[in-house]
């Protein structure tokens, strides 16, 4: 009997195995799955953590089948999305409870489907070494794998120095540090007072939740307004970024034109030959895909808001460089609004040039804008951004292609298209009103001085002075700071190596990439912290999601490698 090991039970596991299954292979193959957290869901969406937390997905928008749209070599095996699963409003966004019962049935599922000649067995521990083809584990436990596949999921890495830093003057000083890492995770048990949080995404939504709401606050509509109404546990948070604002929210309302064919222009053809000057020669091509899909749903379902028939457009739209001035002068004469108009650099830097005499002003402009962001996400004239969106997701879909990796774009696509549900939104600006959390500004600094931490920005003069400072954003992974002891134990023999951005290098089908270039005959890896890194979202339906993709291919070659 052949034997399969795969290090990490989540949602990749259990769609690689899906894959595996939908082979009908012929081979007796045991696969081993160790993970110490429950299978299917894993760490990051196992159920042991606050029911408060959310997805930042529509139940509609996930599912863990593939469809009628795949286009893999393996067979398509259908199956309910998690609204679907759930009978839960398509239109939500669940908890995180959920999409966990959702994955760990799922895993279930596929475990049950497989043939009589393949068994499964969970072990309930962590894999702490790598050492030829045996794994061992915390338990005591050692496996034989005949192929090994890591699919670790999101890792932790080891403190940067400005982050030991930082922690060594919080130990020094009485004060409180909480590094990166995911919100579940995070002790905020010694959480009070003055609180700067460093990060303005999904993990601040989290920590803010879990800092108030989930110290005994509560939300009350009046008027129309949301108020919040605190519970007298709660800290001041200090909030600030980067670019100084929240994530944009998502989208309430569906297309009101025809669904644009995506991707139209950022296609494996169009990729071929351009250099690896991703922002010179990637990205206008990227932005024009986004602004087609933007300007498509613009013209089909909006034609009163436009001066030409979309074909017209489409023509001069479709023989111009995005970045020229034949196209800033074919929107301008075709689009009359400036409001619907596609603007990349005031999306990304909406604070840029402007600055206030008090942070009080500053208060007042940033609510106005997280609330006209609410509103326009929320009202159907403006789905051209929802037309945008989606070609986002279709580039997203082609990144595997685009080498080297590039983080100003991960970070630019999670902040226009991976945002918080609008409500989260508006308890962020019921917050601001009820004075529990305040807004620092863009290109926020932080200084550990004084016994205390401070913090400000060239938007307000005002400086914070706090006694507790929490990053929130995730840790950054790189092979040379993994904290995974197998990455450690493979790289301490030349087994592993890395790119020039840190992830673990992978061959095209999934094979570890060593020291020496060479690739590995029977050892694999999957997931974000690889170069083949894809895909951290969940499948949305009908769209032959790039996961899929790559599980049918990690599938099939697994498989090869067996001998089946």
């Amino acid at each position: 009997m052949r034997s399969l090991v795969v290090i990490g039970g989540g949602p990749r596991a259990a769609g690689l195995l899906e894959r595996i299954a939908a082979q009908s292979p012929s081979l007796e193959l045991a696969v081993h799955v160790v993970d110490p957290y429950p299978p299917g869901a894993g760490r990051v969406w196992r159920h042991a953590q606050s029911p408060l937390l959310r997805m930042n997905s529509m139940a509609e928008d996930v599912t863990v089948f593939t469809d009628s749209s795949f286009d893999g070599i393996g067979p398509v095996r259908p199956g309910p999305s998690l609204a679907e699963w759930g009978d839960v409003d398509p239109a939500s966004f669940p908890s995180r409870q959920v999409q966990s019962k959702y994955l760990a049935w799922f895993f279930d599922h596929v475990t049950e489907s497989l043939p009589p000649n393949i068994s499964v067995t969970v072990h309930c521990a962590r894999a702490s070494k790598v050492v030829g083809n045996w794994v061992r584990l915390d338990s005591g436990e050692s496996l034989q794998a005949d192929v090994l596949v890591l699919a670790l999921g999101h890792l932790d890495a080891e403190p940067e120095p400005e982050h030991r830093k930082l922690s060594e003057h919080a130990v020094e000083h009485d004060l409180v540090y909480v590094p990166p890492l995911y919100s579940a995770d995070a002790d905020l048990s010694e959480v009070s007072g003055d609180v700067v949080l460093r990060g303005f995404g999904l993990a601040f939504i989290d920590l803010m939740v879990l800092l108030t709401e989930g110290r005994g606050g509560r939300y009350e509509r009046s008027g129309g307004e949301l108020r919040y109404l605190p519970s007298g546990s709660e800290p001041r948070l200090f909030v600030g970024s980067r670019r100084g604002v929240p994530y944009h929210s998502k989208t309430g309302y569906r297309l009101q034109g025809t669904r644009p064919s995506l991707p139209y222009f950022f296609t494996a053809d169009a990729l071929k030959g351009r250099s690896s000057d991703f922002r010179a020669d990637v990205w206008p091509l990227m932005a024009k895909e986004i602004a087609w899909g933007h300007y498509h749903e613009l013209f089909t379902g909006h034609p009163g808001l436009v001066r030409m028939p979309f074909v017209e457009f489409a023509t001069s739209f479709a023989a111009l460089p995005w970045y020229s001035e034949e196209m800033r002068s074919l929107e301008v004469l075709a689009i009359p609004d400036p409001a619907d108009r596609i603007d990349f650099e005031q999306l990304d830097r909406p604070l840029t040039g402007l600055t206030f005499a008090t942070a009080e002003e500053f208060q007042e402009h940033l609510r106005s804008y997280v609330e006209a962001d609410v509103a326009r996400r929320s009202d159907p004239r403006y789905s051209a951004d929802l037309g945008a969106f989606l070609a986002l997701l279709s580039v997203y879909g082609q990144m595997a292609q685009v080498m080297p990796h590039d983080g100003w774009w991960h970070g630019y696509f999670s902040y226009l298209a991976s945002g918080p549900p609008p409500d989260r939104l508006e308890e962020l600006l019921a917050l601001s009103r009820a004075g529990v959390v305040r807004f620092v500004g863009a290109d926020m600094w932080v200084e550990a001085v004084d016994g205390a931490f401070l913090a400000g920005s060239p938007t307000t003069p005002d400086v914070v002075r706090a006694n507790g400072l929490i990053e929130a954003r995730l840790p950054v992974h790189s092979l040379s700071r993994t904290a995974d002891p197998v990455l450690r134990s493979l790289r301490a023999v030349g087994d592993v190596s890395e790119d020039d951005a840190g992830l673990v290098r992978v061959s095209a089908e999934g094979r570890l990439i060593n020291e020496r270039g060479e690739e590995d005959p029977a050892r694999f890896a999957v997931g974000p912290y690889t170069t083949g890194k894809a895909f951290a979202a969940f499948a949305r339906p009908n769209t032959n999601a790039p996961a899929f993709r790559q599980n049918d291919v990690l599938a099939r070659e697994i498989l090869r490698t067996l001998g089946d």
